[in-house]
């Protein structure tokens, strides 16, 4: 079987309090995503990282795990969550069918301390057997580009995928939860999982 394991970013402390918010797990188009791969048979899982506005790479590593990740398994990331993938993929032992990263961020400032201390490993991608795919948009911030061009210099094999004007790809940027374009990046049509 199929399996999906989508990761949220990392939101404010404010709004992660906020009892008017969404979880962050439950946020922008992460439970739109969800749904419709569940509705293509890919059992798609949307974890709730722990205290994910001072997020500690340990912490995250232990909830991720508690997902089964292998060669059958979709990996989707937004911002940190992101991220937060391209470290596990660079120092994990396992291989993946696919690996979305959309907005990916890297703290190029390092501004939360050592989530990021790491190395991207440049052959990540021969432990993805359909590859990886990277989702940006050229209105996201400074930091966000920089993460990019992190990504590009380390990995020039994945596929890179420009959006106009979506901002950092929540939903007070894109004005709806729906994401169509992603769900045919993760499972693209031509392939009947």
């Amino acid at each position: 079987m199929h399996r999906a394991v989508i990761l949220h970013g990392m939101p404010s402390k404010e709004e992660y309090y906020d009892p008017s918010e969404d979880a962050p797990s439950n946020a922008h188009w992460l439970p739109w995503l969800q749904h419709e791969l569940l509705l293509r048979n890919v059992l798609a899982q949307t974890p709730e990282m722990p205290l994910p506005f001072a997020p500690n790479y340990d912490q995250w590593k232990d909830e991720f795990e508690r997902q089964r990740v292998d060669e059958n398994t979709i990996l989707v990331g937004h911002s940190c969550g992101a991220g937060f993938l391209v470290r596990w993929l660079s120092e994990a032992d396992t291989r993946v069918k696919k690996v979305v990263l959309v907005a990916p961020w890297l703290d190029p400032e390092r501004e939360i301390g050592r989530f990021f201390d790491f190395t991207i490993n440049s052959e990540m991608d021969k432990k993805v057997n359909d590859g990886i795919d990277v989702v940006y948009s050229t209105n996201d911030s400074d930091d966000t580009h920089k993460s990019l061009h992190l990504l590009r210099d380390h990995l020039p094999a994945a596929r890179y995928h420009e959006f106009v004007n979506y901002g950092h790809f929540c939903l007070g940027d894109m004005g709806t939860r729906e994401f169509p374009e992603l769900l045919e990046i993760c499972i693209p049509q031509k392939d009947n999982v």
